[in-house]
């Protein structure tokens, strides 16, 4: 069976009821279906789509040994088999909860059907799973027949500016001056009949938003994703059967700019012109009549502007009210004044479907306080720092414009600072002065807390003189809505504050790629996506979304092999800021991430050329198979204000940043069935960890170059110190950090392996002990300064940002360490799990839960008068090691019987200070007793 990737599991089982079948069945319940990562998808960009689920069963040590799969035009078919169009009959399975498709081909732009059964260890049946469904997309060019890409106006190819250019582009005389037409489109067609499938595939760039009759399609927020455009093009597939009634319906499109074209106003981060907002657009109707229509994107579409009047995913939008046409987007409207959609060329890029969970409004948060600094300002404080926009109810009269400024900080005269967030950024809103007004940009977004308001006053505080009144105004928080995987609380609450701070950062900071800031920046800076990585998983189950990275890197790729710090490449940097080995090597890390966290091997699969080719490409830059150049060990705490590595060599970072991507690869060839491959990355590897310790080490101290964290940290966490000296290492760390106060010193790069190594060297306290503190480094004291998300620098400045997802890499050991919620060494999509709390400082219980790819691992400790107690879940499918803290003396009880008497436990023996345990899945609760 053609099978390359496993499922991941979303979603807590839950108990479902399956078919009743003659036979008896047994315990196991098919749950939680899902076709590429994602229930009911919509656009399937491949030939074999993977099918996934999870099981739920009240009985311990349950696994799945074979399973029944069945595919059909519709779920009567699955019933009757009449519409069937395959069967892959019952397939033995090692204890992997997914299938690849392998029957005839599937027909594009076609909605299918599937169903799933399961045989349990001891070959008892389970009822057949609810039927799930997908669409397939539009794969080939002919799919798209007869749509064209669509626009307002054309951008003359001489003003074209592909790649961007950073900073404000000043020098570039007209190109990308000129302010582009946020352009609305609009299409009346006839159903012929009553539709019993109505489906549009759309993409509109940058962003669109689309409307059936006047209403709105789908949540999503700045859809589709932002790629290199001239590589692929992202589209959206919606099922609008219930939008479509019989008769004269409407289509309608508003869209916006993104990262398409970013013009020289207001604050940019960089300038980019790849076109003028365009869209392409394709919709299948299928009526009850067996006949069908087909509507498509071309010059018999209206357009007009919008009132959005500008646009830009840096420096915000401004919208006036009195432009707007009621009506506009459905069939009594009169278009007449609208003149034809022009037919233009399309960025280039390869039409893909968006299979990556859309951005969407996920949170609301309500005004916390307000102040009036100065007269004509009123500042509303959300109490949160996050991503998004704002929501504002408002009245007033016709042409008064309302002026919102988001930022992070406030200045000492009470005003919004945006000094380090990105300025001018606002959004302006100028009423039409017909009641109450609501309103929200739909092509921008930022960081922010505080929205300062000008040309406005609350509701109630004074609007004399035909001021505008805010009747309602909320901070609507927006990020990638990949769903959460994780939860942790403990008994210590500085620990839980932390654990909320970094939290926010990484939530928002999830959108169509992995941004560092939600401001300031927004491009997709890859050394997180790695050195994060762990604990983002932790909490998001983000495998579409490193999917996607790994495709955008793959497109970012040079001729000469190198992969830049930022994928999609927008802009192109210089120095380190484009060339570093720890951000180019995610190009390496993601697809092993992907595989040892997901079991999903086809981003190494399909990653492999240009991970090869990067490696090689570092090769060719290294000097004895040493490099020497980068941005190393970036924002670490030396004795100058933060940037480039300080205390640790670039070339110790990058070097063994190339070792660890050697050894990487030597592993994923082998997986991948290229042992010759797999034989000469080993010898390259080597060769590089004996030059490196020639290089750095110092065998007369058991350091490594100048000793600091990170010159330690990492040789020991990649794999580059000997065996012999590994604990002579580990000492050396460890003392240099209680020699030096317990304060952290490593930075963006350095603190991901420092927290790595202390967790397996045993030195949980030495963690806890090292971010208890509230001065600087430590987390306590970006809380006492009042950050509500991780800021870019310990001490919080205000001159950096204050929403940032880099040094939140304790996030990680919480999960594993604290709470103790890990897999085993050689296992990949937690196939086996380890549970192996780490108790450390006063925390006297932790509760945590992750939603792996196999179901819910949840584990609770807690210490008692009398002893530790730990209550686990354990998901079908995967056996679990648990190492219980105990004396060696103690008496074990599971579920209040002698361990002895737990059949379903097995007792492996002690080791330092730890009970072994094995157990199957189910639920189990052990004390240790003294």
């Amino acid at each position: 069976m053609p099978v390359s990737r496993p499922a991941a599991v979303l979603g807590r089982p839950r108990r479902c009821r399956g078919r009743s079948l003659r036979e008896e069945t047994g315990p196991c319940i098919v749950i939680d279906l899902r076709c590429e990562n994602r229930e009911s998808l919509l656009g399937a960009d491949t030939k074999s789509p993977l099918f996934s689920w999870a099981l739920s069963s009240a009985e311990r040590s349950q696994a799945q040994t074979a399973y029944r799969l069945q595919v059909a035009k519709s779920a009567a078919g699955l019933e009757s088999g009449s519409g069937r169009i395959w069967d892959g009959g019952k397939r033995a399975l090692a204890p992997d909860l997914f299938a690849a498709y392998d029957g005839p081909e599937l027909e594009p732009g076609t909605e299918y059907f599937w169903r799933v059964r399961v045989w349990d260890g001891r070959g008892r049946p389970s009822g057949w799973s609810p039927a799930s469904s997908f669409v397939t997309g539009l794969a080939r060019p002919d799919d798209w027949s007869g749509a064209r890409w669509m626009a307002c106006e054309e951008l003359p190819v001489s003003l074209k500016l592909v790649p961007g250019v950073h900073g404000s582009g000043d020098s570039l005389g007209e190109t990308a001056r000129r302010r582009p037409i946020v352009p609305l489109f609009r299409k009346d067609f006839e159903a012929r009949g009553d539709a019993v499938k109505a489906l549009v595939f759309v993409s509109g760039l940058g962003h669109y938003e689309l409307t059936v009759n006047g209403r709105r399609v789908a949540g999503s927020f700045l859809a589709p994703g932002w790629t290199a455009y001239q590589r692929s093009c992202l589209y959206n597939v919606y099922d609008v059967t219930g939008l479509v009634a019989k008769g004269w319906n409407t289509l309608g499109l508003i869209v916006g700019n993104g990262f398409f074209n970013i013009n020289r106003e207001r604050y940019r981060k960089l300038v980019i012109a790849c076109g003028m907002p365009m869209a392409l657009l394709k919709m299948n109707i299928d009526y009850r009549s067996g006949e069908s229509d087909v509507v498509v994107s071309g010059p018999d579409w209206k357009t007009a502007p919008s009132p959005i009047t500008y646009s830009s995913i840096y420096g915000g939008e401004d919208y006036d009210a009195r432009l707007e046409q009621p009506g506009w987007d459905s069939p009594a409207f009169a278009d007449s004044s609208w003149k034809a959609a022009i037919v233009v060329d399309g960025p280039g890029g390869r039409l893909k479907p968006e299979t990556d969970h859309p951005l969407k409004v996920t949170d609301e948060i309500a005004v916390a306080k307000i102040t009036r600094p100065q007269p004509g300002m009123t500042i509303f404080d959300f109490g949160q720092n996050a991503s998004g926009v704002i929501r504002v109810g408002l009245k007033g009269k016709p042409g008064l414009p309302v002026k919102i400024t988001p930022g992070e900080l406030l200045g000492k005269d009470g005003l919004v600072n945006q000094r380090a967030s990105g300025e001018p950024c606002f959004w302006t809103y100028t009423l039409k002065g017909e009641g109450e007004e609501t309103w929200s940009p739909r092509f921008s977004y930022y960081g922010f807390r505080y929205a300062q308001v000008e040309g406005a006053v609350p509701s109630g505080k004074g609007g004399n003189g035909g001021t505008p009144e805010i009747l309602d105004i909320r901070l609507l928080h927006t990020r990638n809505s990949a769903p959460r995987t994780g939860s942790f609380a403990c008994s210590n609450e500085l620990f839980n504050r932390i654990y909320r701070l970094i939290l926010w950062a990484i939530q928002s900071n999830l959108a169509s790629v992995v941004t560092d800031c939600p401001h300031r920046e927004k491009l997709g800076w890859l050394e997180q996506t790695h050195l994060m990585g762990a604990s983002i998983q932790y909490n998001f189950d983000i495998r579409n979304l490193y999917g996607k990275l790994v495709d955008d890197m793959i497109e970012a790729q040079l001729e000469n092999g190198l992969v830049p710090d930022i994928a999609p490449e927008f802009v192109p940097f210089e120095g380190g800021f484009r060339d570093s080995a720890e951000w180019g090597s995610a190009s390496v890390i993601l697809p092993w991430l992907l595989y040892e966290w997901y079991g999903d091997r086809s981003a190494m699969e399909r990653a492999y050329p240009m991970m090869s080719r990067y490696a090689a490409y570092l090769g060719g830059r290294s000097r004895g198979h040493l490099l020497t150049d980068g941005l190393g060990d970036w924002y670490d705490l030396g004795p100058k204000p933060p940037g480039p590595s300080q205390l640790t060599p670039l070339g110790l970072t990058a070097t063994a940043t190339y070792f660890y991507d050697l050894k990487l690869l030597a592993r994923m060839a082998g997986i991948l069935g290229r042992p010759e491959d797999a034989s000469g990355f080993e010898r390259l590897a080597a060769a590089v960890k004996a030059a490196f310790n020639a290089e750095y080490f110092r065998r007369d101290s058991a350091s490594y170059a100048t000793g600091s964290q990170t010159s330690l940290a990492m040789p020991l966490c990649v794999g580059l110190v000997e065996e012999n000296y590994r604990r002579a290492v580990f000492e050396s760390l460890v003392r240099s950090i209680r020699e030096g106060g317990h304060a952290l010193t490593a930075g963006d790069v350095g603190f991901h392996y420092l927290i790595k190594a202390l967790e397996e060297g045993g030195a949980s306290q030495l963690i806890f002990e090292m971010n208890s503190r509230s001065d600087v480094p430590g987390y306590g004291y970006q809380l006492a300064k009042g950050a509500t998300a991780l800021t870019e620098s310990w001490p919080a400045r205000e001159d950096v940002s204050n929403n940032h997802l880099m040094l939140g890499h304790i996030m990680e050991w919480l999960y594993s360490g604290l709470a103790g919620i890990r897999q085993a060494g050689d296992s990949q999509g937690f196939r086996k799990i380890m549970i192996a709390p780490h108790p450390a400082g006063d925390i006297t219980w932790t509760k945590a839960r992750y939603r792996s790819v196999r179901g819910d691992i949840v584990c609770s400790w807690k210490i008692e008068a009398d002893g530790f107690s730990l209550d686990l879940e354990i998901p079908p499918g995967a056996p679990a090691r648990v190492l219980l803290p105990a004396a060696r003396d103690a008496k074990i009880f599971e579920g209040g019987r002698p361990i002895g008497e737990a059949g379903e436990t097995r007792f492996l023996g002690w080791e330092d200070g730890r009970f072994s345990l094995e157990v199957g899945s189910g639920n189990y609760r052990f004390k240790a007793v003294r």
